[in-house]
């Protein structure tokens, strides 16, 4: 069934089946995501600006295949800097302000953001518009109920606070004003496929992938579509 057209009748997280793929492929695609050369784009990334933020309790080592390749191409990409995604705390995006300001360029840049980094993505966005042109979601649960994965009683845990009652103001299922892109997957184990695709007015444009959660951010297919995204 096509997630667009039945997410409000979905609350449920993933399946165990495809939980327990997730846990067992985990060491290889963590590795992959981590480790894994550069791969050759076929784009011209022409000093395109780029941040990428990693998941919750991943750090920018996470996200390295997928920037370094974006470097490869010409894209001037950059880690969020702030080490582990512990989640959204009261401060976030005037860190995420204050990184972004460092950076060489002061252009509107694309922010990707891997599953819950997705999330701060599309709020920092909100938050400073000005600073963003387009938004890339990997994974990232904005739509619907905000348990449908597999994954928040360890947030709720380590964050401190209930994902639906975050230390900041946010409406996740509300799309930022600049282009927004939604890349999700069925075979997804830890985020619901309704909740990372969301409904057609949540993003701009939903793309199905057939990934992992974690192969979101190591798939060479994916980081070539990403990089389309960038450029277009």
């Amino acid at each position: 069934m096509n997630p667009l057209a039945t997410a409000h009748l979905q609350e449920k997280p993933p399946s165990f089946s495809l939980f327990a793929r997730e846990a067992l492929l985990f060491g290889f695609t963590r590795t992959r995501a981590s480790f894994a050369p550069a791969i050759s784009l076929g784009v011209d990334g022409r000093g395109h600006n780029v941040m990428v933020i990693p998941g919750f309790l991943a750090s920018d080592r996470t996200t390295s295949r997928l920037r370094r390749s974006l470097v490869k191409a010409g894209f001037a990409c950059a880690g969020w800097g702030l080490g582990r995604n512990m989640g959204i705390g009261a401060d976030i995006f005037i860190k995420l302000d204050e990184q972004l300001s460092s950076l060489p360029s002061n252009r509107p840049l694309t922010l990707i953001g891997w599953s819950v980094g997705g999330l701060i993505a599309r709020e920092y966005a909100k938050y400073a518009p000005d600073r963003v042109a387009k938004v890339i979601t990997l994974g990232s649960p904005f739509s619907g109920n905000p348990r449908a994965n597999n994954g928040w009683r360890m947030y709720e845990l380590i964050a401190g606070h209930k994902v639906d009652a975050p230390p900041v103001s946010v409406t996740l299922s509300v799309k930022p004003p600049m282009p927004t892109f939604a890349i999700w997957s069925p075979r997804d184990g830890m985020v619901a496929a309704h909740a990372a695709c969301g409904l057609a007015d949540e993003a701009d444009v939903q793309i199905e992938r057939n990934s992992t959660h974690m192969g979101l951010i190591a798939d060479p297919g994916i980081i070539r579509q990403v990089a389309d995204i960038i450029v277009a």
